[in-house]
């Protein structure tokens, strides 16, 4: 070396990189090969495959929402040809030993710039099967999850499914507990209120599965054997307390004590032609369709592979009552019902509603992603992560346009579901939607080629894969956090938000829809808001009108409803709404059946949700025919309606008046009545744990931007325009005395000039354009 050469260092975070990468096994590469200067960044941010399995993190919120950027997923729910196939590709695209996937380790800022810092090696455990990568679900650290791969088959009953006709001689068993009984199953640790998610991976707590359920002494042993570590599942413990009785106790949503009503759990070792009794003691709910006719799911695995039978309603002696072991704080209800097994060793299963799980959605969109046809006009992207870090997947869907024109006129609409992670109803209301739009009917393709669907169709994943009724992992009601600011906290609906109100900057979002599910009221409706403009005054109401008038014997608009409560203002129909979003909607499907036409006391199908699917895109397709006859036809049977509605509420107080009159001025709000009948919870405000982080972030919020008082109303802000335009007159006039003694009589007169700005005439007004949800008054 000579004497004026200066040693050349190693790169201490080349060098970091290069161990802790080969340390997770991502390559095996020479060190100098981190692709950490300017050139390396131009190409592998104009790379197709960077373009192809684009960063999950940090620029999600940054690029905006295109069709070109998409998340491909890699099947392992095909054929074994179609293994073959992607077997291949994976190969190819993945290329564990290419920089291309190494340098998704380095982050850029805002500007573009490098940002040599370490992310989180990429979905390290994730490999779902040896046969090509899929994300498998990621659970919390605490919970145990067995091996084994849940799946049913899709089957519809031949027969409608009658409600349960009550004899009124149903037995009320007393709850006895572990006094009387013997515990045959119980999870051991499950974190409740007062715990918080901390970390999570997939398949859950480390170590070996423990053997939950009792050891069986020996074949004429008729000890029935529980489970509900896997996905969906919820039970918490059973107590045998009769020979062919059973105590059931669910598992609260995970980080609460409260929320029990789904439930969804396995049994095996069963008995054909006896009489099994089970009883569910901690419901809180006090109303339950349960209570009026609905039966609980079973399926049998011997029947499904047999006879290609699926889930079906069954159980007879069914009662819905009060828990006789009041603890003195909350009442708990009871389910009982009896049933008869089908088969001598079988394994079964019993459900809330037919499940859908976080893996049921994978393969459905994985078969998506990889139909050469569809996926042409279906992109799949990542939204964001979830809480535990599974993905929450966006589609885009929209035939390609010619123009840019023709690009930029399209209106979208937005659907979601499973923001309560119990309702599974909604995502076969999404399963029906998606296999219509998806289809090459003449009416899809309509649809495709004037909208652009945003469909964000499983909200909560975290929440679905542990069994959770309601809450998400933040152990809160994610329906309740549409307002947020803890992006960390509540990743789900801040994104979600966010990429809605980037629409909503790019072009007119005509529809939104969240899917829900409602455990005391039958049929399919929805809750709306009521527009307090006369421009807009019963246009909320002409979609689901038109809906109940295409699926006459599901949708009921008589329980439909319009009211905004206070409570429910951080939900995501309200606060779309209040974003600009006229027709925004909760469709709330029952986890029942139906009391209308052809359909009425039968249970429903998942293919009666699926035709609910297919039933909104008819009526959206009515909704914006060119030929308004229906809209007018609607909106005119609506005014009808609510003459009577209102005819009616002053009949009730004694009083009369006059229908062609004044009615008109009467707010809608004073009208609708209350809600009574939603199945939403109170919001329980933020864990502690999140609280002083809220108001950390509100309060830099707040002295970061500070607000400028608002003016209510129109008078006001007429009144503060008029006031600065006099005082830009008084000193543009200050100098030309004539001028400044005429300006002092209009000035003078300034009471009066407002008080006519105020009593314009009515033409003057309706050339005006008002804001959206602004109220304007007709003379």
């Amino acid at each position: 070396m000579g004497p004026d050469r200066v040693p050349t260092l190693p790169d201490p975070y080349e060098d970091f990189m290069h161990h802790h990468l080969q340390y997770y096994g991502y390559f095996k590469a020479q060190k100098g090969n981190l692709p950490n200067s300017t050139t390396h960044q131009c190409v592998w941010r104009t790379s197709p495959r960077y373009m192809m399995n684009g960063s999950f993190g940090e620029r999600n919120d940054l690029i905006s929402d295109t069709l070109e950027k998409e998340t491909v997923l890699w099947p392992t729910c095909l054929s074994s040809t179609g293994h073959a196939q992607i077997d291949a590709l994976s190969r190819d695209s993945l290329m564990l030993n290419s920089p291309l996937l190494r340098s998704r380790q380095l982050l850029y800022d805002e500007l573009d710039e490098m940002n040599p810092r370490l992310r989180e090696p990429r979905e390290l455990f994730s490999f779902f099967s040896s046969r090509g990568p899929m994300q498998a679900p990621r659970w919390p650290i605490e919970c145990e999850v067995i091996k084994e791969n849940i799946h049913h088959i899709e089957w519809v009953p031949p027969e409608p499914e009658y409600f349960y006709q009550p004899t009124g001689d149903e037995k009320v068993p007393e709850i006895v507990g572990e006094e009387q009984g013997s515990v045959v199953y119980q999870l051991e640790s499950v974190p409740t209120e007062g715990a918080y998610f901390t970390s999570s991976r997939v398949g859950g707590k480390r170590g070996l599965i423990k053997e939950l359920a009792v050891t069986l002494q020996g074949p004429e042993d008729n000890t029935l054997l529980f489970e509900s570590r896997f996905e969906s599942g919820n039970l918490q413990k059973a107590i045998r307390v009769g020979i062919y009785e059973y105590e059931l106790t669910l598992r609260t949503d995970l980080y609460t004590d409260k929320h029990t009503q789904w439930f969804y759990f396995r049994v095996q070792n069963t008995r054909k032609d006896v009489t099994y009794r089970f009883t569910i003691v901690n419901l809180l709910k006090p109303k339950s369709l349960y209570a009026v006719g609905m039966k609980p799911l079973m399926y049998s695995q011997l029947d499904a592979l047999t006879y290609n039978i699926g889930w079906r309603r069954e159980g007879h002696e069914i009662k819905y009552y009060k828990n006789n072991m009041d603890d003195g704080q909350q009442p708990f209800y009871c389910l009982t019902w009896t049933v008869q097994f089908p088969h001598d060793q079988d394994t079964c299963f019993f459900a809330h509603f037919y499940p859908y799980t976080y893996t049921d959605l994978q393969c459905y969109l994985l078969s998506i992603a990889n139909n050469p046809i569809q996926s042409q006009f279906c992109k799949l992207r990542a939204l964001c992560r979830s809480l535990a870090g599974n993905t929450v997947y966006l589609l885009t869907i929209t035939n390609p346009s010619r123009t840019p024109q023709e690009a930029a006129a399209k209106k979208a609409v937005v659907l979601s579901a499973r923001v309560h992670p119990g309702e599974s109803n909604g995502s076969w209301i999404m399963r029906g939607f998606l296999d219509f739009i998806l289809s090459n009917s003449p009416d899809a393709q309509l649809l495709r080629d004037i909208f652009v669907f945003k469909v964000i169709p499983m909200l909560n994943p975290d929440g679905v894969i542990v069994g959770n009724y309601r809450c998400s992992l933040a152990g809160r009601d994610l329906n309740r956090h549409y307002k947020t600011v803890l992006k960390d906290s509540f990743p789900c609906i801040w994104y979600a938000k966010n990429m809605i109100k980037r629409l909503l900057e790019e072009r007119e979002v005509l529809l939104y829809c969240d899917f829900h599910g409602h455990s005391r009221k039958n049929n399919i409706f929805l809750y709306g808001c009521n527009s307090n403009s006369r421009r807009h005054w019963l246009h909320e109401r002409v979609f689901p009108l038109m809906l109940s008038k295409n699926a006459p014997d599901k949708f009921s608009f008589d329980s439909c409803n319009f009211k905004v409560q206070k409570c429910k203002e951080g939900t995501g129909r309200v606060v779309m709404w209040r974003m600009g979003i006229l027709n925004s909607y909760t469709i709330e499907s029952t986890f029942g059946g139906s009391t209308l036409g052809s359909k009425r006391d039968t249970h429903f199908t998942v293919e009666d949700l699926k035709s609910l699917g297919y039933h909104v895109c008819d009526t959206i397709l009515d909704f914006c025919d060119p030929d308004q006859t229906k809209y007018t036809q609607c909106l005119q049977e609506l005014k009808e309606l609510l003459q009577q509605e209102i005819h009616k509420k002053f009949n009730n107080f004694g009083q009369d008046m006059d229908l062609e009159g004044s009615w008109s001025d009467i707010p809608l709000s004073d009208i609708e009545s209350s809600t009574s009948g939603s199945d939403s919870s109170l919001s329980d405000g933020l864990p502690v744990h999140l609280q002083s982080i809220a108001d950390e972030l509100n309060q830099k919020m707040m002295l970061k931007k500070p607000k400028k008082k608002r003016l209510q109303t129109r008078k006001q802000r007429n009144e503060q325009y008029q006031k600065n335009y006099l005082m830009r007159e008084l000193k543009r006039t200050e100098e030309d005395s004539p001028g400044r003694a005429r300006f002092d009589s209009t000035l003078r007169k300034q009471p009066a000039f407002l008080k006519n700005q105020e009593n314009s005439s009515p033409s003057v007004m309706r050339n005006e354009k008002p804001r959206l949800n602004e109220v304007v008054f007709f003379a």
